[in-house]
């Protein structure tokens, strides 16, 4: 592995790690912790869906995202919708599609961390042994990890939880994705510092202070130094999710109550 590259070989995969790969164009990563003898478990949107976002972008996303098939190389007849609640136990072939394989990187110093300008590949937060993390898996695998959110609750916010056992407290907020702090960050980071370019002589300079805000954010939302995570033992995490599935679920019958209210009192003024 190089400075900005965690591209490993398999021959070097060792059980417990968390591994990544590439999809479509580099646009995201799909995450996962191998569990040895060439499986992996990894967290998915379910029926078939590695990822998704619940609009017309899953069609382009998906095509390049599906598990419904195994692949090409599989000789296990992997099955991609395996355990019902969105955690999936595959094979290697299955997991990567023919995508090149990464390592996801735990304990990482600063300035290695902030030199990978692209999250989702390293984390300042310290990997707990690996037992501990076969464990986690393999409980979430028979019990699920909750609903899949592509910015709350991802195959990423799967795999950083296993190997670290950190759970973000406040559901409101990004989790601990690394992928998803860099999709908004950029964004959030050119807003901010654009009034700075009043005070900014030259372009370069604006572009220097939008790069240092993005990176201020990626290292205040990575784990291992945010203060709203807390260490949640895998069998109570389970507990703590059915609660918070219960109540988004009640959330969107009280939604679909009041449109049905609001399309009755429509017809009734007609």
């Amino acid at each position: 592995m190089g400075l900005l590259s965690n591209r490993i070989k398999r021959e070097d995969l060792e059980p417990g790690d968390h591994i990544y790969s590439w999809r479509f164009a580099y646009s995201y990563a799909h995450h996962g912790i191998y569990v040895g003898d060439g499986s992996v478990i990894h967290f998915t949107r379910g029926q078939g869906r590695e990822t998704g976002t619940g609009t017309c972008l899953d069609k382009i996303i998906t095509s390049s995202s599906s598990l419904s098939k195994a692949s090409a190389s599989c000789t296990r007849g992997c099955d991609g919708d395996l355990g019902g609640n969105g955690v999936v136990q595959t094979c290697l072939e299955c997991f990567l599609h023919g995508y090149p394989l990464y390592r996801f990187e735990y304990n990482e110093n600063v300035f290695t961390f902030l030199a990978k300008t692209r999250g989702g590949m390293c984390s300042l937060a310290i990997s707990d042994p690996s037992d501990i993390v076969l464990h986690r898996s393999q409980y979430l695998l028979a019990n699920g990890f909750g609903d899949y959110h592509i910015f709350h609750n991802n195959c990423e916010d799967f795999a950083v939880y296993c190997k670290t056992g950190l759970l973000v407290l406040d559901s409101k907020h990004v989790g601990r994705s690394g992928q998803a702090v860099s999709f908004l960050g950029m964004p959030v980071a050119t807003i901010l510092s654009s009034p700075l370019r009043f005070f900014a002589a030259e372009v370069w300079s604006t572009l220097m202070i939008t790069t240092a805000m993005y990176c201020l954010s990626r290292y205040a939302a990575d784990v291992g130094v945010r203060k709203d995570v807390a260490k949640v033992p895998v069998e109570e995490l389970v507990h703590i999710l059915r609660p918070l599935r219960a109540t988004q679920q009640a959330d969107v019958e009280i939604d679909n109550v009041e449109e049905s209210e609001v399309e009755q009192e429509a017809c009734l003024a007609r």
